[in-house]
């Protein structure tokens, strides 16, 4: 029979020159993308994805960063499993230029000068990524009008002059610099539905002249066909549905107090953080309406709604479907939000009304696990940077750190079936035993189809595409057929593969797993008469690798406590 998994050697790990001819030179650098901006000579499958993180306080820039982002940045960057020391090996190289301390602006041509100057830049920034976070400005869009060459820019404003999609990265805000987030403070998934069914707060600038010095001009601003505004008939239909009181909403498009700075035609938020979020807190859904200039793809402003909205389980409800929501390529955001074009505005009501309890707890656990995943600290959001890119060109993510367990010693010498106490199980015959001795489960035979063919699912549920694990439950299975026409080996068909009634089925050991084996995991808590009954039950039963009791008392066994013999081994570890 041909073998179902080919066996393969450990693969010799390819690294990079120390000094590469470089890329032929593009003809529009806002045409990068991968194949014609990345050099994948540096980034070997087998590389490990070693990545190289400048020191900013090294360049000029480096002294106007805010001091919190910088400081952040440093200390993931220090704990990153991928991060290396020498540049020369390195497949990516990162540079940290943002957010800067207001009120300090710096010109376009002076930033631009420092980042080509950077030691490994290579004329063209080719296997750069500059990383721009916002954590409290939701004006700053620090790289407009700077050449980056083939750098990949990851930030949470953009214009459609600048993003490059499938190249650039829109990332979250960096709202929890230093701190992790206050898991206690966040409301629990249920109730689904909460005291308002929808809520806004923002305010409106009007004119495309905004008082803020941005880089655009206003020219350019209207170049082209001016775009159609459903700002005027998202606030008539809002308020038509808070005076309706079919439902108890909340829309204000004036804010109580100084509206937060904010782009060109985009909503301005209120208040001060822990105002929305008590606000969110009472929310079912939030919504989030994109800014009226139809090139402002995405904004801090935008992106820190969503933010919050996740945070404390409002769904969001954006309205503009030309928004790019953070992580776009990786993520299916539609399980998690409802993206909805401007012109529905006047059917979002209906829509919201018609989801049922269980959709929406759906969506609000999803949203819960991009969050916190994704979103919620400055280690999630640097490691997603770099878990897209790494994505992207197809390497697979670092083995899972094996933590090794503090065994329990414990004797064992009393024979299974030996306490009188034990029930009888009468003519109940559990199949064959395993004549095979107990052997180790398949480990790292998925790599590369891990990276490339179920990336969508491992990013869009736990744990994640941080790591790389031996094996998960969700490796697929062979169909039935399959071990009789070429990939039989280690199935042991029912009946020689001639199948058979109840009989021929109790007294095979087969399935669509080549030689199956399970491990029964036992939590107790200082019940060891109950414990000794319950393994002693397990004897003789088929399939069984290995029984793990996890011990939940810090007070150990009993020193005389026999184990029985069950015939496997029997593994005890502290919690």
């Amino acid at each position: 029979m041909a073998q179902n998994q080919p066996k393969l050697s450990l693969p010799i790990r390819l690294l990079p020159e120390k000094d590469d001819a470089g890329l032929p030179p593009p003809k529009v650098i806002r045409g990068c993308r991968l194949h014609n901006c990345f050099d994948y000579s540096r980034c070997p499958l087998t590389s490990g994805f070693p990545v190289y993180v400048y020191d900013s306080d090294q360049f000029a820039f480096g002294s106007y960063l805010d001091p919190l982002v910088k400081q952040a940045f440093q200390a993931t960057a220090r704990a990153n499993v991928y991060v290396t020391e020498n540049a020369d090996i390195a497949c990516l190289y990162v540079i940290l230029v943002g957010e800067i301390q207001e009120p300090v602006v710096l010109r376009p041509a002076e930033l631009e000068k420092q980042l080509y100057s950077l030691p490994h830049w290579r004329t063209d920034g080719h296997n750069h990524v500059i990383i721009n976070l916002s954590r409290k400005s939701d004006t700053q869009n620090l790289l407009y009008n700077v050449s980056t060459g083939r750098a990949m820019v990851a930030q949470s404003t953009f214009y459609a002059s600048q993003y490059r999609p499938g190249f650039d990265l829109v990332v979250s805000p960096l709202v929890h610099a230093m701190s992790e987030p206050n898991f206690m403070e966040i409301p629990p998934q249920v109730p689904v539905k909460r005291k308002y069914l929808f809520t806004f707060q923002g305010e409106k600038i009007e004119s495309l002249r905004s008082s803020l010095q941005e880089a655009r001009s206003f020219e350019e601003e209207m170049e082209g066909d001016p775009p159609a505004d459903y700002d005027d008939r998202i606030i008539a239909t809002l308020k038509a549905v808070q005076d309706s009181k079919l439902d108890q909403v909340l829309v204000e498009f004036t804010c109580k107090n100084q509206p937060k700075l904010s782009l060109p035609t985009e909503w301005a938020l209120c208040g001060e953080r822990e105002d929305r979020l008590e606000l969110l807190k009472l929310s079912t859904f939030a919504l989030i309406i994109t800014p009226g200039d139809p090139h402002l793809v995405i904004s801090s402003g935008c992106a820190t709604r969503l933010f919050e909205a996740l945070e404390v389980g409002a769904v969001p409800v954006v309205l503009g479907e030309q928004v790019q929501l953070p992580y776009q390529d990786m993520l299916q955001w539609n399980e998690a939000a409802l993206v909805v074009p401007k012109p529905r505005v006047t059917e979002v009501h209906f829509l919201l009304r018609s989801l049922s309890d269980s959709d929406l707890l759906a969506m609000r656990r999803q949203g819960r696990f991009l969050w916190e995943t994704y979103f919620s600290t400055a280690d999630s959001i640097f490691n997603t940077v770099l878990a897209m890119i790494r994505t992207r060109i197809q390497i697979p993510a670092a083995p899972i750190r094996e933590e090794a367990a503090a065994e329990i010693p414990h004797r064992s010498g009393k024979a299974a079936g030996t306490d009188p106490n034990m029930a009888d199980n009468g003519d109940l015959d559990l199949g064959p035993v395993e004549t095979e001795p107990p052997y180790a489960s398949p480990k790292y035979l998925r790599n590369f189809t891990l990276t490339v063919t179920d990336f969508y699912r491992s990013w869009n549920s736990a744990p994640g595409p941080f790591h790389l694990f031996p094996h998960t439950p969700f490796d697929p299975v062979l169909p039935s057929e399959a071990k009789f026409l070429g990939s039989g080996t280690g199935f042991r068909p029912i009946g020689g593969g001639a199948g058979g009634s109840g009989k021929e089925f109790q007294a095979a050991l087969g399935g669509n797993v080549p030689r199956e084996q399970f491990t029964v995991v036992m939590l107790t808590y200082e019940r060891e008469e109950v414990l000794m009954n319950s393994l002693e039950r397990l004897n003789g039963l088929p399939y069984l690798n290995k029984v793990v009791v996890v011990w939940n008392s810090p007070k150990l066994p009993s020193e005389d406590l026999l184990w029985p013999d069950i015939g496997v081994p029997i593994m005890v570890i502290e919690k």
